[in-house]
């Protein structure tokens, strides 16, 4: 069955992973990248004090907030106290799969070849997230895989960015995740609120 946040997360069809060594640059981020019209954001574990601004930004009426990076049931069930509605690991990370159903929230596991992608889907992932994706075999790689797994949810992320989006939803994924490209601390540090949003508004239209 299909949780029920796949829909939103496919109408939005970008996440922009927010890793950031500052707590103010990630919320700088996403007050920047939601005013250019994005309302889900993956907040990575790698945030300083992640589950604090996840909190803050949960009581957002219109934004879908996730937990990225997450390595163990605590960190999981930390941000899933804190208001996230999905949890996300670069890896076929199991342990998080039973807190995230206990809290009616999605889960994103990270997977590359075949054997893993059976696995996450075998260990009860709503999303198979593949990374790192442009190093796997880009769009190819996830049309590849869609032919043996024609059911799976695919989100790539690692190498998309708002040129070559396109190419990874006509590939088969579902929704992308997108990080550097969109959340460019260097920018960010330097005020180039233009910049970024620029950025996400090309993702948009893409």
């Amino acid at each position: 069955m299909t949780h029920p946040l796949i829909g939103a997360l496919r109408q939005a069809r970008v996440v922009p992973v927010i890793r950031t060594g500052t707590t103010l640059h990630a919320a700088t981020a996403v007050a920047w990248l939601r005013e250019a019209g994005i309302t889900v954001f993956e907040i990575t574990m790698s945030v300083p004090d992640a589950p604090a601004l996840i909190a803050e930004l949960a009581h957002e009426p219109g934004l879908l907030v996730g937990a990225g990076t997450v390595a163990s049931a605590a960190d999981a069930d930390a941000c899933l106290r804190a208001g996230a509605r999905f949890l996300v690991a670069p890896w076929v990370g199991t342990e998080i799969v039973a807190p995230a159903r206990a809290a009616s929230a999605a889960v994103m596991l990270g997977a590359m070849t075949p054997t893993e992608v059976r696995a996450a889907l075998a260990a009860g992932t709503d999303v198979v997230k593949v990374f790192p994706a442009s190093s796997a075999g880009g769009p190819g790689h996830i049309r590849a895989l869609r032919s043996v797994f024609p059911g799976a949810v695919f989100c790539p992320t690692g190498g998309v960015d708002p040129s070559n989006l396109r190419q990874w939803l006509d590939a088969g994924a579902a929704f992308v995740g997108i990080g550097g490209k969109l959340v460019d601390e260097k920018l960010i540090a330097a005020g180039e609120k233009s910049a970024v949003q620029d950025a996400a508004r090309a993702a948009l239209a893409a």
